[in-house]
């Protein structure tokens, strides 16, 4: 594996760092056990002005305060049961992030087997990716990237890259339209994937 990759571009615009992630390699180290995978699929939220986000208005809460950390941090939350990993983006006048819808496994997937009881569908979902990788919002939520517990390094180049509405935001007037969804294009380990996957699953 490369060593670890440098974080100045989530500092820029978060909806060109959300393109920037897809590809890269997320790595776990929980329990002595490693998981890995390529990210396909993200959500931008672009907090103060974004009705989506946590941070909408700049309300600050006990469930969103690690959202006004600076960038390279991670702020994980739970809905339905569910964790979801964002990495934030930005500095702290400026609470936006990314969340990590989905992943194509690579390293562990034994693991990530055994963490989510199944053998398909391990991480095509931001609580499923979660789950498969060991993160918990009372353990990491909060934490910074690349230490030795999440790292994330160069992976795979996307064929090509297909912007859409985000998921599960439907009572969130306006913000329901924007296209902050974006998705390596053909790839069957994205949120609600039908159809035939691309070629080599749409990577380069």
């Amino acid at each position: 594996m490369s060593g670890n990759l440098n974080l100045s571009f989530l500092q820029g615009d978060t909806l060109s760092a959300a393109r920037q992630l897809l590809g890269l390699e997320v790595t776990t180290y929980i329990d002595g056990e490693v998981t890995s995978g390529f990210i396909t699929e993200v959500e931008a939220y672009l907090g103060l002005n974004d009705r989506a986000a946590h941070t909408f208005g700049g309300k600050k809460t006990k469930k969103n305060e690690m959202m006004y950390n600076r960038f390279g941090h991670i702020y994980v939350y739970t809905m339905h049961g569910q964790h979801c990993m964002n990495f934030l983006t930005k500095e702290k006048e400026h609470p936006e992030g990314v969340l990590i819808r989905g992943i194509q496994p690579h390293r562990g997937r034994e693991i990530m087997m055994r963490r989510r009881g199944r053998e398909k569908n391990l991480t095509d979902g931001p609580g499923k990716l979660t789950t498969s990788m060991g993160i918990r919002r009372a353990l990491h939520n909060g934490m910074k990237l690349n230490n030795n517990v999440l790292k994330i390094t160069e992976g795979r180049k996307p064929a090509a890259i297909e912007a859409t509405r985000r998921i599960g935001i439907d009572t969130k007037a306006e913000a329901v339209d924007y296209p902050y969804r974006f998705v390596v294009s053909g790839n069957p380990h994205v949120s609600k994937f039908t159809g035939a996957p691309a070629s080599d699953n749409g990577w380069q």
